[in-house]
């Protein structure tokens, strides 16, 4: 059997008014493949489903020039995380993943104002907030346990 650590989690962020949104999702889950903790890594599996929390201005409002910080767009996940390994703690996790999300979204689409925002949350939110059309995505090739367990979440 396999001892792991799943933690329903809330991803949110600003992007370029360009952003493609399932690109976005899978950069957040090829992320979360092997997380470290104080120099120690260990494997993990996000899957979930990403979406726009706010909706692109017609391209009749759009200013002339080109976008601009006004344009940022609002983009968010709902899914869980699956971490590999005894001794993991929710905080702990979560930590991690944060710090592996905020480094990956700044080198793919730079400085956009303010870090990631990861957090833990219930589980009844991921299910009951998760609007229809979101984008589902998940860590490709991931340890199949992983997959498995964390599949019957979702």
């Amino acid at each position: 059997m396999l001892d792991s650590l799943i933690v329903p989690l809330f991803v949110t962020t600003d992007l370029p008014p360009r952003a493609d949104l399932a690109e976005f999702g899978g950069l957040l889950a090829e992320t979360a493949r092997t997380l470290d903790h104080g120099g120690e890594s260990y494997e993990a599996f996000l899957a979930g489903k990403v979406f726009w929390l706010d909706r692109p201005a017609p391209a009749r409002q759009r200013p002339a020039a080109g976008p601009s910080e006004a344009e940022l767009r609002f983009a968010g996940m709902l899914g869980y995380l699956a971490a590999r390994g005894p001794g993991h703690t929710t905080r702990g996790v979560v930590a991690d993943v944060r710090r592996a999300i905020s480094a990956a979204v700044t080198a793919r689409y730079g400085d956009v104002g303010a870090a990631p925002a990861v957090f833990a949350i219930r589980d009844r939110d991921v299910r009951e907030r998760t609007p229809e059309t979101a984008v589902y995505v998940d860590t490709r090739d991931a340890m199949p346990e992983l997959v498995t367990v964390t599949r019957s979440y979702l």
